[in-house]
């Protein structure tokens, strides 16, 4: 019996480990979600061909390229910090990337470079972390056309709210003029 012992502890051990990893996670981003600073960021509309993949709607943001000093510095799939601030009407704007985490700000994410130019224009195009909105099963069909219909008119301000705090992001919701996406699929607002 003297011997089971270290075998049990290495079990209880092992299960705190499996509960803590996966809650930890959610944590983080129940945290960021909960009390992260909110930012608008503006769509733009992607190929149509692959636009919708399974149960979410595929998103890509108008700020999401940006001027670096030296694109020789830069090289695809890296991991860059973008520090953020708005526009005057509130809207995500990128202030700087740099290769080292912002220190004294928690208005920054991580992202990865996708794109580096190579051509002297110091451009670097980045994938953000949120870029698909998740919809129910039943939903989705009908989200994914209202998306498209209401992004391709100019006059409706589509965006995503995202909460950002020490360098995580959280998608919240997509919006449409100020209006959640599935509020306007349940008030059949949509037309």
């Amino acid at each position: 019996m003297k011997d089971a012992k270290p075998y049990l502890l290495a079990f209880l051990a092992l299960t705190l480990i499996q509960w803590y990893v996966p809650l930890h996670m959610i944590y983080k981003k129940e945290k960021v979600h909960k009390t992260g600073r909110e930012y608008k960021f503006r769509i733009s509309p992607v190929d149509p061909i692959d636009f919708f993949r399974g149960k979410y709607i595929a998103l890509h943001y108008q700020e999401s390229t940006v001027k670096t000093s030296d694109e020789q510095n830069w090289t695809a799939g890296e991991i860059a910090y973008v520090l953020l601030t708005t526009d005057e009407q509130g809207f995500a704007k990128i202030q700087s990337v740099s290769k080292e985490e912002p220190k004294g700000q928690s208005n920054f994410f991580k992202a990865q470079v996708a794109f580096v130019s190579r051509d002297g224009s110091n451009t670097l195009r980045l994938s953000y972390p949120f870029d698909r909105f998740y919809m129910q099963e039943f939903k989705a069909n009908e989200a994914e056309q209202l998306y498209w219909q209401k992004l391709r008119d100019t006059s409706n301000t589509v965006y995503a709210l995202v909460g950002i705090r020490d360098g995580e992001a959280v998608l919240k919701d997509v919006l449409i003029d100020g209006v959640p996406l599935e509020a306007l699929l349940i008030n059949g607002k949509g037309e």
